[in-house]
Order: structure tokens, then sequence, then C-alpha cells
């Protein structure tokens, strides 16, 4: 009786084995380049990521997109919701990859977190360059049950996807990465939405975020939204490190806790009630 061969499958990797250890790699092919004889020596890391993701090498205009697309949400701020859950957990001692996993876990929302990006990926998919189609899907929100959805565990979205409704203009960092973006793209989506961007913020009474910006840019590439929501984690990641690393330095008297602030307008214990 033979025993059966568990064997992963992939078209991503493959490996060949060192003569005399069957455990460990003598060659090892992505997308069939050879990444120690091939990669390694040759790709910049942009090209390599885009070879991960994709499968291909990008083209050189291509390759300027996604780098620049990186260093832009390398560099995200303390502003950014994820970014202050890595330097909570920085700042209280936790472990680094604890640090890490807090920013994922507040950076994956779908309120200028990764899953909105997954969110207007998929409107570029369904409503392409048509801007009626865009108004339509961007409204949708105030009524959940004739949107676009399946049931899963994200709750009903409660903004329109792509923008910020607490923002009255469209921030300058934003129209900036735009701007840029849409000069990189040999895709239609960015410079579509550079075009378009004030008719629809008119529309939904709120202004594109950045998440919006980056979704039309990984569209441009070709990425489905679950790659764009990956790579957006991900890309985000050097300033949650960063910041964190700072924060646990310094130690948590220099935090800014918010104690003093908090007023309660009803404070049981001050009149005296019990429960």
């Amino acid at each position: 009786m033979t025993q059966s061969r568990l064997v992963y499958q992939t078209q991503i990797w493959q490996e060949e084995p060192e003569a005399n250890n069957p455990f460990a790699a003598k060659t090892s092919y992505c997308h069939g380049y050879d990444v120690h004889q091939q990669i390694v020596p040759n790709a910049t890391w942009i090209e390599s990521l885009f070879l991960l993701f994709k499968g291909e090498r990008p083209s050189s205009k291509q390759q300027q997109l996604l780098e620049k697309m990186a260093i832009i949400l390398s560099y995200t701020s303390m502003r950014d919701a994820g970014v202050r859950a890595a330097m909570n957990s920085g700042v209280s001692g936790a472990t680094h990859a604890a640090t890490l996993m807090a920013a994922l876990a507040v950076g994956a929302g779908q309120y200028g977190g990764s899953h909105e990006v997954n969110l207007a990926v998929q409107l570029w998919q369904r409503c392409g360059l048509d801007v009626n189609r865009w108004q339509d899907a961007l409204l949708s929100y105030k009524n959940p049950k004739s949107a676009h959805h399946v049931t899963e565990i994200w709750l009903d979205v409660e903004h329109p996807i792509g923008f910020d409704p607490n923002c009255p203009e469209c921030p300058t960092p934003v129209l900036q990465a735009l701007t840029l973006l849409a000069s990189l793209s040999d895709g239609q989506a960015l410079p579509w939405l550079s075009e378009q961007r004030q008719t629809l913020e008119q529309t939904v009474n709120a202004s594109l975020a950045m998440t919006g910006v980056m979704a039309a840019a990984f569209f441009d590439l070709g990425f489905t939204e679950h790659q764009a929501e990956m790579l957006f984690l991900i890309l985000r990641l050097p300033s949650a490190a960063v910041f964190a690393l700072e924060q646990q330095q310094q130690g948590w008297r220099k935090f800014p806790f918010f104690g003093e602030q908090i007023q309660l307008n009803n404070d049981c214990g001050q009149q005296g009630t019990t429960t």
C-alpha cells in the first residue's frame, strides 16, 4: 500500500532541492524567474513586488507609478488611526509583532482603511468611466438594501466609498498625490478621477480621500480588489513601525493620554446616585 504524497499547489513558486538535502532548496523560481540569479541581482524592490503579485514584470510606467504609491503610503502620518494604534501599542511596551498587528487591525477598516480600498476598486470594476454610474454607486450607501454587496462580516458602509464626509475641501496631500499619480499612469482611472473629482465631490458632499486615489491607482495597475487591499496594508507599515518605535523610546510619560480632556455631562458619581 503506497502512502499518498502531500503536495502544495502553487503557480507562483517552484524549487529544485539540493542533491544531498531534499529539505533545502538549491534553486528557487518565482513566476519562472530564478530568484537568486535573476531577480535579486537585477530587480528593484518595486519590480519584485509587482512580479510577486501580478506574475509579470512591470512596464517602466507601471514601475514608476507603484513606486510613488509606495512612497506616499509609507509616509502615512500620525493622523491615521492605524499609525496611532501602533503608537499606543509601542508606548505600552508590547512586542513589535503585537504593534504591527495593532496597526494592521485598526488600519483594515472601511473608513480610511484597507477594506475601503477593496470596495473602491470594486466600484471601478462596476462603474468604469461612467460618471452617472459612479454618482449612483457612491450615493447607494444611504440605502444599503439597494447597494451591491454580499453578506459578510462587514457592517454597512456609512459614507461614500473613497471619500471623506468630514473634510469640507479635498486635503492638499490628496490633491498632490492625485496629480502626480495621474501624470504617471498609462491607465484611464487616475486621469478620469482627476477630471471628475469636483463633480463627484459635489454629488456626495464629501472630499476625495487618499483611499479613493489609491484605489484608482491600483485599478490602473491591474490589481484585483484583494491584491489592492493587501498592498495597502503592507505599504503603510513603515510609518506605523517608526512612530511606534519612537513612542516606545520616549516612554508613556510623554504620551498624550486624554483623561483630563474627557468631560462627563451626566456623572452619576457626583450626583450621589447608586446602582
